[in-house]
């Protein structure tokens, strides 16, 4: 099949990249053909944040949104900024980041839904369910487009099943999200994170409740830091409450912690106890659950984001503010470049092939996400010092400086370097989960609604089957079985001195964590067949 642009992704970015590029067709009288592929069930299956959306993009890309029905039902009515100690909470002053005025809580995923009913109206091609598993590449080395993976081969790779399907495009966007699989290769083949710092992730953990109607503030926002993070250790956590009684809570955890006994998923239920915020659920009921790895590293570690062929948009790049917490309006914001840019190389020759959209990297370093990225730089990096020191050179910057330091914090090392061994730290004793308000992986694993073919090639691949009992055990009592949030990862046959990883790929949620903090780089993530993973409601 072939097409002007294929867009790889259905998030925020790749969907507004695919309305942008229709819209310049229509506004130019041209005809583009624009196909996007979504490894989910459908449109917003995957697709996991807090989340609290600036409407900046959205303004830009659908002026009229709110006449045609964009999901965004709860303005934001107020903010808390909370340390916390493991019995006390202190409110602090909530940093100009973090002011949610004119912002909206939404489900993310509601909302690309309601983003994919526009792209459809203008004409584009939506195939969810298709999981791009290959970039193709023409004969000079210039991508030629993606093909989506075999459907129904066997657990063995005996069976050959269906044929994937080859997409060719002129263009093709790559909005894979954090951690893209196609897009790694895409890395290493043209090299684009030669003069990019590392990128460095964290690991976002959430559930959605129903909570009592005497316990539900519409519109509010706390975000918290401290307890039970120790001073070293990078996370925080959100507690929005969006309509309808529901209150979503989440916890970030930075994956260059250094404790290997440390378990993101285990901090986050241990969160859920502290005094100041039980009692939001008390009586409550848990509808949800999801994890998916972030892209931290902000405006240093943003790669070259063209090649010949084809761009690179949103989360797969790296566009997240973090001081803000947030990257929905930054993701949109870069596909909309990008589809300019990618027009622009079309309407300057309709048959061209292969071109690179070189307008894209210029586009941004004049846009107001540069400027915006720009600015917050350097307060990810400071957190290397500890929570305080951060937290005060943080304030330097943002009112001192204004985020015009005369200098960059780099990103120095990669997150799975930064594990200490098993015997330079203290085992976590982490609390028995209750059933009511903190729970086990695997009955938050079942309201994921986690599905996958269990006779399918595993898409959780060992590069050598000997690492994780002679390297990963030896040395770092197996964090696999701890940083993994679905319980994918286990160590069996320990009692009878024959140790093995047992690999549980029916649970994957598609974090990507575990090809991120893998100490020796020895998982490689892949995707499953199409419509795997799980299936986010209201996420």
């Amino acid at each position: 099949m072939e097409y002007d642009v294929v867009v790889v992704g259905g998030g925020p970015s790749g969907l507004s990249a695919a309305i942008r590029l229709k819209q310049l067709a229509a506004e130019k009288g041209q005809e583009i053909s624009v196909c996007l592929l979504e490894k989910g069930s459908e449109i917003g299956a995957h697709i996991l944040s807090g989340a609290v959306l600036e409407p900046r993009t959205l303004n830009e890309l659908i002026p009229d949104w709110k006449e045609k029905g964009a999901p965004l039902n709860t303005p934001a009515k107020s903010d808390r900024f909370l340390y916390l100690t493991e019995t006390e909470s202190i409110q602090l002053p909530t940093p100009p980041q973090m002011n949610n005025h004119g912002n909206y809580i939404i489900s993310l995923g509601n909302f690309c839904r309601w983003l994919g009913q526009q792209a459809e109206e203008l004409g584009v091609e939506i195939y969810p369910g298709f999981a791009a598993a290959e970039v193709l590449y023409h004969a000079d080395g210039s991508v030629k487009g993606v093909a989506t993976g075999n459907v129904g081969t066997g657990k063995t790779g005996e069976e050959e099943g269906e044929p994937g399907i080859e997409l060719w495009a002129k263009q093709t966007v790559f909005a894979e999200g954090c951690r893209g699989s196609l897009t790694k290769g895409l890395f290493e083949r043209f090299n684009l994170r030669a003069e990019a710092d590392p990128q460095t992730y964290g690991i976002g953990i959430k559930e959605l409740w129903e909570v009592k109607p005497e316990l539900h503030e519409e519109g509010k926002i706390t975000h918290t830091a401290g307890w039970p993070m120790d001073q070293s250790t990078y996370g925080g956590s959100f507690l929005y409450h969006l309509e309808n009684n529901q209150v979503v809570v989440g916890f970030v955890v930075g994956l260059d912690y250094q404790n290997p006994y440390l378990s993101p998923y285990e901090e986050f239920q241990r969160f859920k106890t502290h005094p100041a915020i039980k009692g939001v659920f008390e009586g409550g009921r848990r509808l949800s659950y999801g994890a998916r790895a972030i892209s931290e590293g902000g405006l240093q570690s943003i790669p070259k984001l063209t090649f010949a062929g084809g761009v690179l948009v949103g989360d797969t790049a790296g566009f997240l503010n973090v001081p803000k917490i947030k990257g929905t309006h930054t993701a949109m914001k870069s596909g909309m470049l990008a589809a300019e840019a990618v027009f622009g190389v079309l309407a300057a020759n309709s048959e061209a092939q292969g071109a690179e959209a070189v307008a894209y990297t210029q586009a941004f370093k004049q846009s107001w996400l540069h400027d915006e990225l720009h600015s917050v730089r350097n307060i990810r990096p400071s957190f290397r010092w500890g929570l305080w020191p951060a937290m005060i050179y943080s304030a330097i910057d943002t009112y001192l400086f204004r985020g015009k330091a005369p200098w960059t914090l780099r990103h120095q090392h990669h997150d799975h370097e930064c594990l200490k061994r098993k015997d330079e730290c203290s085992p976590i004793s982490y609390p028995k989960p209750d059933g009511v308000l903190t729970f086990d992986r695997l009955s938050s694993v079942f309201i994921s609604n986690t599905n996958h073919s269990e006779d399918q090639p595993p898409h959780l691949k060992l590069k050598d089957a000997s690492v994780p009992i002679r390297i990963n055990l030896a040395q770092y009592d197996a964090p696999e079985q701890r940083y993994c949030p679905a319980g994918v990862y286990e160590i069996v046959g320990r009692e009878e001195g024959k140790p093995q990883l047992q690999i549980n790929a029916q649970n994957c949620v598609h974090c990507k964590t575990c090809d991120i903090k893998d100490p020796t780089q020895n998982i490689n993530w892949a995707t499953p067949e199409g419509g795997g993973g799980p299936n986010y409601p209201n996420m």
